[in-house]
């Protein structure tokens, strides 16, 4: 598992809210939110902006290169 997804999934957990309901959010499918937090796959860039702006975090904490 990646550090992308093992956040993902975290930050997703601690909001309370669904594969579901954030693949709504940012306009993709759940098998896509479901697939990131496996590691199968990775979000394009538009997506992980998407995701970094829906949890109020910076892309770089998704990827890994910061810790806060």
């Amino acid at each position: 598992m990646s550090i992308f997804s093992e956040r993902l999934k975290e930050l997703r957990m601690e909001k309370g809210i669904s594969m579901t309901e954030l693949a709504k959010e940012i306009g993709v499918s759940a098998i896509a939110v479901s697939r990131w937090e496996r590691g199968l796959q990775i979000p394009n860039i538009d997506y992980a902006v998407a995701i970094a702006k829906f949890f109020n975090v910076s892309a770089d904490y998704l990827l890994g290169l910061v810790d806060f």
